[in-house]
């Protein structure tokens, strides 16, 4: 597979930020429904990165990259926590959000870096990820006197930050294969940060309910069913 190849499948999340952005400024889409998607979303995110990205750190000899990169994804992450603490203003938010989305695009590269398959499934799960980033950006520059078109236009500027992280991805994909482990380690924490850290703190501000929670679950389930039919 070339190596430019994933910049191609990054049109999809970055089209899903602009039509989240579009949902958020035309439809307003309620916390149930916002919460619904963050649980889907969640799910997806975590069956890629325990069905993905886990096994073939298993497989790995390499074990100091693993730890090393491990150690820097957890470094990078709880800087991110910190920065999303501190952040205040839409600016500043968007900014944040960029980060978010190159980080999911390093992710994304380096999941086509280890198998076309692992990069398919990883598509699919930032790609719902994204959606929700998209809308939430676009909500939270409601507050600013923007128009409509300036708020979509401001979250698919952030949107292509992904093809960035992608782009950089590539350039990693020619290192060692020890190099590459303990990349790959960083993805991991950076996919088990977003569920745990993010899409499921945010779901969780609204009020559980039965059918919500169990998406969560379905949206594991259902990339369980797609990795298995790409076999």
């Amino acid at each position: 597979m070339a190596l430019t190849s994933p910049l191609y499948y990054t049109v999809i999340p970055v089209i899903a930020a602009v039509l989240g952005a579009v949902a958020a400024v035309y439809l307003r889409p309620g916390p149930t429904m916002a919460s619904a998607i963050q649980h889907f979303a969640a799910g997806v995110v975590f069956a890629a990165a325990a069905g993905e990205v886990l096994p073939d750190l298993k497989h790995s000899s390499s074990l100091w990259p693993i730890v090393i990169g491990g150690a820097a994804g957890i470094g990078t992450m709880l800087i991110f926590k910190e920065l999303g603490e501190r952040t205040s203003g839409q600016t500043g938010l968007a900014a944040l959000v960029g980060l978010d989305l190159f980080i999911d695009g390093l992710v994304l590269g380096l999941g086509f870096a280890a198998s076309a398959k692992a990069g398919l499934l990883l598509t699919v799960a930032l790609t719902l990820e994204v959606l929700f980033l998209g809308l939430s950006l676009a909500a939270e520059l409601s507050e600013v006197a923007l128009s409509r078109f300036r708020r979509v236009g401001i979250v698919g500027g952030a949107a292509l930050l992904l093809p960035a992280g992608a782009f950089a991805a590539s350039g990693i994909a020619r290192l060692s294969p020890a190099t590459l482990s303990g990349f790959m380690a960083f993805a991991l924490i950076a996919l088990l940060y977003l569920v745990t850290e993010e899409l499921l703190v945010d779901a969780h501000e609204t009020p559980d309910r039965p059918w919500v929670t169990a998406l969560f679950f379905i949206g594991f389930l259902l990339l369980l069913v797609l990795e298995q039919l790409l076999v």
